[in-house]
């Protein structure tokens, strides 16, 4: 075993790093109060190859592993969770255009979203099937040489702003295999958006339902084959899973660090609260937790890298332990804070806040146990 980063590894860190720190951390407050989208500085990130981190070269990809991935969000996400965690979706609907798309659709779209040019969500829950995915109702009907789309997608981020829509949609019977995936473009006739909703956190990002009414999609469109887009989608959740992972561990981080650097100014009974063995003990397990965090999510990236039989166990292991670890870090920070940690002055309100919606979205928690013992058991 080899715990090190590469020197390559470290470079990409070292960059991901400078550039969350000077364009992501100073906005991130302002952007959580109005309710601000920073594509702008999004197209920054693509500069930087963040926006294709492992869609191939072949487009304008950088072709990077899950590890670098992993490092990557996690540093982004120390300057700003929810404008890292959009990074996330659109790495991934990119990914899946670029792996199962044919060679026309990948020509078509690719190297847009690879620069940011054009801005892709993900499309998959709705409102009346959020755990239970495979139980979709929105339906493509052939019709010629395009799709008859009809039906709704709830809680997508980047939905009215995106430019490119990765929807799985019901093509044939009940169940995963009756489900493809096909990718639709704003302004087709027949999609529309729900108004944004109003959420306890990811302020940094819209999200609305996404309607679709007779929504006309060329069949040239449809990713791989008729059938295969439940396996495309939880392909592309392994993936999304590590990110959000690795998003938690960012906010938790810089959680922990805010803590560390409170506890040693601030004063009471005579001297610095640090110096009291409960606090010193809170922040060593608070230290231990976001380190084995980490160590879940890189295993479940090499996982991937390697094609390993079990990397979807890994990936569910990974996520649920990571989000539950690390939004604790942050609420423990905050109690650490006292009432500073629940004012605006401080980053720890606005961290669990970002923090909680990671235990429910790419599968909630309990679907990750689920899908765990369901591999265990096999």
């Amino acid at each position: 075993m080899d715990f090190a980063l590469t020197d390559d590894q470290r470079a990409i860190q070292d960059a991901a790093r400078a550039f969350a720190q000077a364009e992501l951390a100073p906005h991130s407050a302002r952007w959580d109060e109005d309710k601000h989208f920073p594509v702008e500085v999004m197209k920054q990130a693509a500069e930087m190859g963040f926006c294709g981190i492992y869609t191939a070269e072949e487009h304008g990809g950088m072709a990077l592993g899950r590890v670098e991935a992993a490092v990557i969000f996690e540093e982004l996400s120390r300057g700003d969770v929810a404008t890292a965690a959009f990074l996330s979706i659109h790495n991934m609907a990119t990914w899946m255009i670029d792996r199962f798309g044919a060679d026309d659709l990948r020509a078509r779209f690719v190297p847009d979203l690879v620069g940011m040019e054009k801005i892709a969500s993900y499309c998959l829950t709705e409102p009346g099937s959020g755990s239970d995915a495979a139980a979709l109702r929105t339906t493509a009907v052939r019709d010629g040489d395009c799709y008859v789309l009809n039906g709704s997608k709830a809680f997508i981020s980047g939905a009215g702003t995106s430019d490119v829509y990765v929807v799985m949609v019901r093509t044939g019977g009940e169940g995963p295999k009756g489900v493809s995936a096909i990718v639709v473009e704003a302004g087709t006739p027949g999609l529309s958006f729900g108004a944004q909703e109003r959420k306890m956190g990811w302020n940094a990002q819209p999200t609305a339902i996404v309607q679709f009414d007779d929504c006309r999609v060329p069949v040239a469109n449809l990713l791989g084959e008729e059938g295969a887009g439940f396996k495309y989608a939880m392909a592309g959740l392994d993936g999304g899973r590590l990110n959000i992972a690795a998003c938690s561990l960012g906010g938790a981080r810089l959680a922990l660090e805010t803590a560390q650097d409170y506890v040693a100014t601030r004063k009471q009974f005579g001297r610095p609260i640090g110096e009291f063995q409960a606090l010193q003990f809170r922040l060593a397990d608070m230290a231990t937790d976001l380190e084995a965090a980490r160590l879940m999510v890189l295993r479940g990236a090499w996982a991937i890298d390697n094609d390993h039989p079990e990397k979807t166990k890994w990936c569910a292991m990974a996520k649920r332990l990571a989000t539950d670890a690390c939004f604790h870090i942050a609420d423990e920070a905050l109690q650490l804070h006292g009432g500073y940690g629940y004012l605006k002055d401080y980053p720890l309100e606005r961290i669990v806040r970002d923090l909680r919606v990671h235990r429910i979205l790419e599968g909630t928690n309990e679907i990750m146990r689920v899908i765990i013992a369901r591999e265990m058991a096999k």
